[in-house]
């Protein structure tokens, strides 16, 4: 699992320049408004929360939720990421915080935060039950976990579709890079059952509640082909503790 770890940490820093212009781009987009809503169905209404953003990339979720006025930190374990991600919250003049940190095991006091959300991270991270049990305690009484992803290690995209389509979030992505992406998930397969089914129970075992998935968000965030379109469905699921 180190090896593993690595490589997809080694994956990441080669995939910044990249990804950190197409997530600004993204934030001053409508796909802005659209995150907003899908994250506000699960928080309290009308007040500022402690919010955990894990595997924050660039920050876009955790910059998202600092204009709102919550007090946000994020956390990745690529230093490459985080260095960006503070640019990107001076770029946008937003207040938050970015440390780099592994998502399976966060360093921070028990109930730290009322809420950790998070995106296309977990079917990335060898020991998921680990990362669940983690986060569980992380959060205070009645805090509230979003995880919004998609099962990648069963769902693969048709290379012949993506090809005409007439655009797409992978576009852009070098052929070498695509490449070692499909490696990285071939292995990762080795440790995922079908989600998010496996995730409930996963959730359930480290002791949260009221765990909901939603299948819409997919088609509510990306509803026609543009550069930040997924072409693998994502879910949303959401738990308390």
């Amino acid at each position: 699992m180190k090896n593993l770890k690595e490589r997809i940490k080694n994956y990441w820093a080669r995939r910044v320049p990249s990804f950190v212009r197409q997530r600004l781009r993204e934030f001053e987009s409508e796909k802005r408004g659209l995150w907003l809503a899908e994250i506000a169905r699960y928080l309290p209404k009308g007040k500022p929360i402690r919010i955990l953003d894990v595997g924050t990339g660039t920050g876009f979720l955790a910059c998202l939720l600092a204009a709102e006025g919550h007090t946000v930190t994020g956390i990745d374990l690529t230093s490459e990421m985080i260095s960006r991600a503070e640019e990107f919250a001076k770029a946008v003049k937003v207040p938050a915080k970015f440390l780099v940190m592994d998502a399976e095991c966060p360093n921070f006091p028990p109930e730290s935060f009322d809420a950790i959300v998070t995106r296309n991270l977990t079917w990335t991270l060898p020991d998921l039950q680990k990362a669940y049990r983690s986060w569980h305690e992380l959060l205070a009484k009645g805090g509230t976990l979003i995880n919004f992803d998609a099962d990648y290690c069963h769902e693969f995209s048709d290379a012949e579709d993506l090809a005409l389509l007439p655009d797409h979030a992978h576009k852009l992505i070098p052929t070498d890079l695509v490449a070692e992406n499909d490696e990285i998930t071939q292995e990762l397969c080795a440790y995922q059952k079908r989600r998010p089914e496996w995730d409930l129970r996963l959730l359930l075992d480290a002791g949260f509640s009221r765990v909901t998935v939603d299948a819409g968000v997919w088609k509510r965030v990306y509803p026609v082909p543009d550069e930040f379109y997924n072409p693998t469905p994502i879910f949303t699921i959401a738990a308390e503790k």
